[in-house]
């Protein structure tokens, strides 16, 4: 059984990595507009250009802009989950950052990391920016040459399956079934990319973030028979 203390909850937000597609370069246009082929074939209403909003969710196309971390410190009655957000505009700065973090904190194999579809997208997404950035992996997150029992890693949406590879499930659809707060009240993964460059509204992104590690958290206590944490029990760190 996983020490609650010693899991690490945490949501990406990506982005395209310019706000438009005429801003690529013109080999990253041929680049994308081969990706972007697949993506849209049988559907005679979209272009290449149209989907470029899409882009955010490639780790070779995209940047992340905002990652938030939330820790659960103490035990019930007075746990309370502290949360911390790594975000701007310049994406090597937030890894390094982040990395550094994650090199402190998880000094011992027993720490782990918990996200919702986290092993399929956040875990993957992150490592492969850091090797773009040339950014050495942190051990907790570098899976390259370990067993499967040694990799730490949670996934809330693969506790969900019980073994059924064929399901997805979103982390407001989950929440909604467990009777948990949905975080979905302000903006959702479609429109990050256009509150970043249209808006450029930062700070709406890491509390959208941060409401979705809130929620992977009380998911993740819910699904392990714990008590959920109230609102008073939720702490931001600057």
């Amino acid at each position: 059984m996983v020490t609650l203390n010693n899991i690490l909850f945490l949501d990406i937000e990506t982005v395209p990595q310019h706000d438009s597609y005429d801003k690529m370069a013109p080999e990253w246009k041929a680049l994308w507009d081969l990706k972007a082929a697949y993506l849209i074939r049988n559907k005679e209403e979209e272009t290449v250009e149209s989907i470029y909003n899409r882009a955010g969710i490639y780790a070779e196309f995209g940047k992340v802009v905002c990652i938030t971390c939330g820790i659960i410190q103490g035990y019930h009655p007075s746990k309370k989950l502290v949360l911390k957000s790594f975000c701007g505009d310049d994406e090597r700065e937030i890894l390094l950052q982040f990395a550094d973090m994650l090199k402190r904190w998880a000094t011992d194999a027993n720490k782990c990391l918990c996200a919702h579809n986290g092993k399929e997208f956040d875990f993957p997404f992150l490592c492969r920016r850091m090797i773009i950035h040339n950014i050495p992996l942190p051990g907790i997150l570098n899976t390259r040459g370990k067993k499967p029992w040694e990799i730490t890693h949670l996934d809330t949406m693969e506790l969900w399956r019980f073994g059924d590879y064929k399901n997805f499930t979103s982390l407001n659809l989950l929440a909604t079934t467990l009777g948990i707060p949905t975080p979905k009240d302000d903006i959702d993964g479609s429109m990050v990319w256009e509150v970043y460059w249209k808006e450029r509204n930062l700070e709406r992104i890491v509390c959208y973030c941060q409401k979705d590690v809130v929620t992977a958290a009380q998911v993740y206590l819910r699904m392990t028979g714990e008590e959920l944490l109230d609102a008073a029990s939720i702490e931001i760190k600057q």
